[in-house]
């Protein structure tokens, strides 16, 4: 009789077996990866919306902060404008990055002297599991509930 080469049945369903088993304990951690990372890219992104407001600001003292996110953002930069100051990119501009909804409201007064920035998991315990938001203090604040207006009853990210 002639020996033949190869795996049986029962080799390969033990290998079949434990990469099932490697993968049911990497894919929680992978989803929580990114989970993190999409929750320091709101975060980041929450930082620079207000840097832009702060710029905004000062450049253009008559009108204040600017109403939304398009006014901060702009494709014809030269010069920019109150209705595009090229100061974020034009992904966050569209109000959504990394997984996260971006929304700038609350902007009141002649100038504008308050505005809210808010970002708000795309799809809640998928994408991201907390809410950001940050006002004119420029403080980011955070929360694990839906955030309808930024104020201090909200924690301040640690």
């Amino acid at each position: 009789m002639r020996k033949q080469k190869g795996f049986s049945l029962i080799e390969l369903l033990i290998v079949v077996a434990i990469i099932l088993i490697i993968a049911a304990i990497a894919i929680p951690n992978l989803l929580r990866a990114r989970i993190a990372a999409n929750e320091s890219s709101a975060v980041a992104s929450i930082r620079t919306l207000n840097t832009a407001q702060i710029s905004y600001n000062s450049a253009y003292p008559t009108v204040g902060f600017a109403a939304g996110l398009s006014n901060l953002a702009g494709t014809s930069c030269a010069p920019p404008t109150s209705a595009g100051a090229c100061l974020i990119d034009t992904q966050l501009s569209s109000g959504s990055k990394s997984g996260y909804v971006f929304t700038m409201s609350g902007v009141t007064g002649t100038p504008a002297s308050t505005y809210q920035a808010i970002a708000t998991p795309a799809t809640p315990n998928q994408t991201g599991t907390r809410y950001f938001c940050s006002f004119a203090d420029a403080v980011v604040r955070t929360n694990s509930v839906l955030i309808s207006t930024c104020d201090t009853t909200q924690n301040p990210l640690q």
